[in-house]
């Protein structure tokens, strides 16, 4: 039988506005009233993005837990398991009805991971807070032998006899896998399809760079330094500055956190990324047609076009929102997404570098060559090379 979808007690994730315009997350009870042991586990991740990701986490655990009848003094590492089984780890033992019904989905492998690092948290803080639960808190502080990935990303990783465990944690991690790139012929028919020059130049923006949606739909006009030989003595070539605001209006935010400065008026610092022909003038196309019509003086990039708000700054999931109508004016199959635009450029770029993991990294702004060259390098399956060196083995064998 589906659990209802009202809230438990109206236990709920209270967002909190803050004097700069940051944001910060908590979680309270019917009559406004904080939950003590949420709030303050929250507040250890204050100014981070972690923050808001652990308050929904958290609150939909202390949901679970409330119609268990379980509390911090009484829950126990059994019960931690089951409600694990109940959002979709697979437990040896019998956990229940499960938590998350239709509409919902049971977590994914990253989901479990990021639901066993917030609850074990949650616990082992607030157990050695308040003196209780020593066997609770025993149990979830458990160590383990470093693997080679641990002693790769420690300075002293040779020195390490053991890591903190989770045990709530999936035993089988997720493996990297290809990502999902764009259906074949999607930009030049999306552009066939937006309405406006400034849909237009965000399905641009996002084909000739790997911006993610949160960098794109934050830039301030500041941020883009459209020509040769800019001020900020950062890059030759046009390029743009992606800098992580916490107080942006549309709470578009950076995902990556680059320190940045603005000095005698230009940006530096903060991600950078080149900028080519074809968006700089898709950029003003879009300036002198929409956005000197109605924008409101705020000093972001993309705004509204219509409705109440028209003028003021557009949102990621607006942006969002246009590409997946786009993709379906388009008859595109699947839902478009910005993201598979990052996937694409990069796998683009490593199949004209020859597989050089750098230049794919360089041009992504991703982490690490390590992790281009484990999702991107490998061979397309039906790309002539493959088939012709499979089609000459298989003719070998003969």
């Amino acid at each position: 039988m589906a659990r209802s979808r009202v809230v438990l007690e109206g236990l709920r994730v209270q967002v909190l506005k803050r004097s700069d315009g940051s944001l910060s997350y908590t979680i309270v009870w019917p009559d406004c009233s904080v939950d003590e042991e949420g709030d303050s586990y929250l507040r250890l991740h204050e100014g981070s993005g972690s923050q808001k990701t652990y308050a929904y986490y958290l609150v939909d655990h202390l949901r679970w837990r409330l119609l268990e009848g379980l509390t911090t003094e009484t829950i126990k590492i059994l019960d931690l398991h089951r409600y694990m089984g109940a959002v979709g780890a697979q437990v040896p033992m019998p956990y229940g009805r499960p938590w998350r019904v239709p509409p919902q989905r049971p977590y994914g492998a990253s989901a479990l991971q990021v639901a066993a690092a917030c609850t074990k948290g949650f616990y082992v803080y607030n157990c050695a807070s308040r003196g209780i639960n020593n066997e609770l808190r025993t149990a979830l502080s458990g160590q383990r032998l470093p693997t080679k990935a641990d002693r790769n990303r420690s300075a002293l990783g040779h020195l390490k006899k053991s890591v903190p465990s989770n045990p709530l944690a999936p035993s089988n991690p997720p493996r990297r896998r290809h990502p999902k790139m764009l259906p074949e012929g999607t930009k030049p028919r999306l552009r066939g399809a937006v309405n406006t020059a400034r849909d237009a130049m965000v399905v641009q923006w996002l084909s000739d760079t790997s911006l993610r949606v949160g960098g794109l739909t934050g830039l301030h006009l500041v941020d883009l330094h459209l020509r040769e030989n800019a001020a900020c003595n950062e890059c030759k070539s046009p390029h743009l500055h992606v800098c992580h605001r916490e107080a942006n209006p549309n709470r578009a935010r950076a995902k990556i956190k680059p320190d940045w400065e603005m000095v005698d008026g230009v940006i530096t610092g903060g991600e950078i990324y080149r900028v080519s022909p074809t968006m700089i003038s898709t950029y003003f196309q879009y300036m002198v047609t929409e956005y000197q019509k109605y924008a409101t003086g705020h000093g972001m990039l993309l705004i509204q076009l219509a409705g109440l708000n028209v003028g003021e700054p557009w949102s990621a999931d607006a942006a969002r929102g246009m590409l997946r109508r786009a993709g379906r004016r388009a008859d595109l199959p699947g839902r478009i997404t910005p993201k598979a635009f990052r996937h694409q450029i990069t796998n683009d770029v490593l199949d004209v570098a020859d597989g050089n993991p750098m230049v794919a990294k360089g041009v992504g702004n991703w982490a690490s060559a390590q992790m281009v060259d484990e999702v991107y390098g490998h061979p397309d399956l039906h790309s002539p090379e493959f088939t012709a060196a499979l089609e000459k083995v298989w003719g070998d064998q003969e």
